[in-house]
């Protein structure tokens, strides 16, 4: 037995979150099969199936649905679930009560946001606010949201890299549009600095948090940030497609002006009457009619943060991240792979990404033997670590079989 396993071995019996498997849905391990279970570390794509989910779904749609029907908008609570949720999540990103709401898609939400910093720029300062910039190496849908925006509102869109927005900002920035973290290479980016940077030009950050939101400490309140949206089917294992949330200052709240307005953030929203009058606070978020379902499983997946500590689940990140990088670097010959997400704590997300010439062929061979992770063009292996669920043991594994299928 390696020096690596029994450590891998340790490392699980001093993991003061490995009781939290429980709470998921996992492939069955044996102590006699444990070298051959499979390894999920995809949860930066889709998080596991938590464990109280599918009892709960099938309450809302056998007894709320089924039996209470439109009942269910009061007696069940579905009115007040985009705000409910939104509850939910604000302690996992450094927020307040009463300034997030979950619903839409992520790039519904940023749509939502980028028009509405605009708007609140020009607002303040003028029309000679007329340039948005959004990160380079950014999702590729947010790139085209952004653009879209830009065509909208009548600016011109830059991209630049996001070490290089200081210098990039002008009088004529009205949005900046920027990933916590990188989706494609796992690198952290200094939201501080970045939104303080921003701001005292006279503009607004927008942070996409989809890769941060359940994976580390972000700290919405605590920095100033103006205006944020994340997915909650990664880190925070909401399920496929699970509607994302958006965050509004509370004090940007009354001047946050969506280029998306419907009847369910009207003041009054049974009123059906032809003009718009926002509501007051972060419903101004909300558009057309939740989707109840797919909210609902959410709520109950947020269930395993109970009794969680953000810090916590960051300190294991970065102790799997880096236990992973020392496995690979031990079993892959020197050259063989590169890895492309920073060493530094302080730059590194839940994720190691590794440059691969073969990398496509090679994570299909990994995923036939167990061992999910995901491939992005044209030549990056990338594999998220889940703290909720994943463990040393999970890691090592994981690079040794990577070493063995690149010796095939």
């Amino acid at each position: 037995m390696s020096d690596l396993v029994v450590r891998a071995g340790k490392l699980d019996a001093a993991d003061e979150l490995a009781a939290l498997r429980d709470r998921f849905v996992l492939d069955p391990v044996s102590d006699h099969a444990a070298d051959t279970a499979g390894v999920y570390l995809d949860g930066n794509s889709l998080g596991v199936l938590p464990a109280v989910v599918p009892d709960r779904v099938a309450d809302v749609v056998r007894r709320q649905w089924g039996e209470l029907r439109i009942r269910s908008w009061e007696e069940s609570g579905w009115w007040t679930a985009p705000e409910r949720i939104g509850d939910r999540i604000a302690p996992l990103v450094g927020a307040a009560p009463g300034q997030i709401v979950v619903g839409d898609s992520t790039s519904v939400n940023v749509f939502k946001a980028v028009v509405a910093a605009v708007r609140m720029a020009r607002e303040a300062g003028g029309d000679g606010r007329d340039e948005i910039l959004v990160d380079a190496t950014t999702f590729p849908t947010d790139g085209y949201i952004a653009r879209s925006a830009a065509r909208m509102t009548g600016c011109t869109l830059r991209p630049v890299d996001p070490a290089q927005v200081p210098g990039a900002l002008s009088g004529r920035t009205a949005a900046v549009l920027l990933n916590h973290v990188d989706y494609r290479t796992g690198r952290l980016y200094d939201l501080p600095s970045l939104t303080a940077a921003v701001h005292a030009a006279g503009a607004y950050a927008v942070w996409d948090l989809c890769h941060s939101a359940g994976a580390l400490p972000v700290g919405l309140d605590g920095h100033g940030v103006a205006l944020a949206v994340g997915c909650t089917y990664k880190y925070l294992n909401g399920g496929p497609g699970s509607p994302a949330f958006l965050y509004v200052r509370r004090d940007l709240q009354d001047r946050f002006d969506s280029p998306l307005p419907g009847w369910n953030s009207h003041a009054e929203p049974f009123g059906m009457r032809p003009e718009y009058e926002p509501s007051a606070g972060a419903t101004r978020g909300r558009v057309g009619t939740p989707d109840i379902l797919s909210l609902l499983a959410l709520e109950a997946a947020l269930e395993v943060w109970d009794g969680v500590r953000i810090e916590a689940v960051r300190a294991k990140s970065l102790a799997l991240t880096d236990f992973f990088l020392e496995c690979v670097a031990a079993y892959v010959p020197a050259g063989r792979v590169e890895s492309v997400t920073p060493y530094a704590h302080a730059e590194r997300g839940s994720q190691v990404a590794l440059r691969c010439p073969d990398a496509g062929d090679v994570m299909e061979r990994l995923i036939a033997r167990g061992v999910v992770g995901d491939f992005r063009h044209p030549d990056v292996l990338r594999f998220g670590f889940t703290p909720l669920y994943v463990g040393f043991a999970d890691t090592e594994r994981a690079a040794r079989v990577l070493a063995e299928t690149l010796a095939e």
